[in-house]
């Protein structure tokens, strides 16, 4: 998710105490535990002739401050599953690839698909006005509501509406109440009556915001008579074998599976697990906790073995819009990213997932037949000393991937 966070415009003291009133809540995600992980050891898992280049990337930015890595790489030379770092750094668990990590927004894109899929059997339309299944009475307090948007308008980030994640009350409301379960409603409070961020013209301007998903998860409930998470296990998880992921907070989260999330709250190279710090999880925009095999499973039947969509569904999620953003295009549910780490061929079809104590990569190189997949228990879409180094990670095993 795109942040604006303000935790560092508030006193230390006031941090400490909020930290102190979210150990008193029933832990939803336990101390981390070592794990009998099938991924770990199997030689299958390290016949990527780059498996070493790989190892040795994930290594030297976890030494750089990095809490926990977990990659895997699959090309036509097979696979690369590997890990560094820590999943708990109290406990001193490292961090394994069948760890189970908040994967942030890459929820917009399976929650995509699922609408894609959704629309596959006419239950609904991209081209469907939103009023079709939103209230107005909630409509009419979101500015640029009323411009005739449609459902793809919301999923290509066309429709300028204010954006949740980055008003300052809403993460002050964060602050006082750390592991609040948001409510649709809940969250759309912080958006009414807000300026949106451009006038709706989708043919000149484009630009991400979470609201969009939030509307769309919305109107996935309205639209099909289910709960979004139902929707989301019969049309994702189910269909792609992805067995070890959950849709928080609508599903319970496995006891000790899940890595610990860390960020360096007081900007002094600390880092402070923050993993029970909700923004707004299972509300379309974020929720999603997986395994970079759950990631890969659900990347490869959609753009690999074709299960998931129709072609024609596929070929409609495939289109981008002109503007470049964090230099990346906008597309359906999905980004063209890595668009200027090589050559003109060498972009990647996927999404990020950024939080506010996690981060994760899930892509597919079409011209290399490649699926990246990766979890990083940090969160980096803050602005800490660690967000240069995330980044540049991502870029280095970008290039080892295109690298012929």
């Amino acid at each position: 998710m795109k942040m604006k966070y303000y935790i560092q415009l508030l006193i230390p003291g006031l941090i400490v105490a909020l930290l102190s009133a979210t150990s008193c809540h029933k832990a939803e995600i336990t101390p981390s535990s070592k794990l009998d992980c099938p991924l770990e050891d199997a030689s299958l898992y390290k016949v990527n002739p780059k498996s070493d280049q790989y190892q040795a990337l994930i290594d030297k930015y976890v030494g750089q401050g990095l809490p926990g890595v977990i990659l895997l790489i699959k090309d036509e030379q097979g696979f690369y599953i590997g890990s560094a770092g820590m999943a708990d750094i109290d406990k001193g668990i490292k961090i394994q690839p069948c760890h189970i990590s908040k994967i942030c927004s890459i929820t917009k894109m399976m929650l995509g698909v699922a609408i894609l899929r959704l629309q596959e059997k006419g239950v609904l339309s991209l081209s469907d006005p939103i009023s079709k299944y939103i209230p107005e009475t909630t409509l009419k307090h979101i500015e640029n509501a009323d411009q005739g948007l449609t459902i793809l308008n919301l999923m290509n980030h066309t429709s300028g509406i204010y954006d949740v994640i980055k008003d300052q009350g809403f993460y002050l409301q964060v602050l006082n109440d750390p592991s609040k379960h948001w409510s649709a409603d809940d969250l759309l409070k912080y958006v009414y009556d807000k300026p949106a961020m451009f006038p709706f013209n989708p043919e000149d301007t484009a630009a991400y915001s979470n609201t969009n998903y939030l509307l769309l998860s919305m109107i996935v409930e309205a639209a099909s008579g289910k709960p979004q998470s139902q929707v989301m296990h019969e049309e994702i998880f189910d269909q792609a074998g992805m067995h070890d992921s959950y849709y928080f907070y609508h599903d319970e989260l496995p006891e000790n599976q899940v890595a610990q999330g860390y960020y360096d709250l007081y900007n002094n190279h600390t880092l402070i697990n923050l993993s029970t710090w909700n923004t707004g999880s299972g509300n379309g925009y974020g929720g999603v906790y997986s395994t970079v095999w759950d990631m890969y499973l659900f990347a490869d039947a959609l753009f690999v073995k074709k299960t998931l969509l129709e072609q024609s569904s596929l070929e409609q999620m495939l289109v981008f819009h002109k503007t470049i953003e964090s230099r990346k295009n906008l597309g359906v549910a999905c980004f063209r990213d890595f668009i200027d780490v090589g050559g003109a061929s060498d972009y990647a079809w996927g999404h990020r997932g950024r939080d506010l104590s996690y981060s994760a990569d899930l892509f597919y190189f079409p011209h290399h037949k490649a699926i990246m997949s990766m979890i990083v228990n940090y969160g980096t879409d803050g602005d800490s000393y660690l967000r240069p180094v995330f980044k540049e990670m991502r870029d280095e095993i970008a290039k080892v991937i295109i690298a012929d």
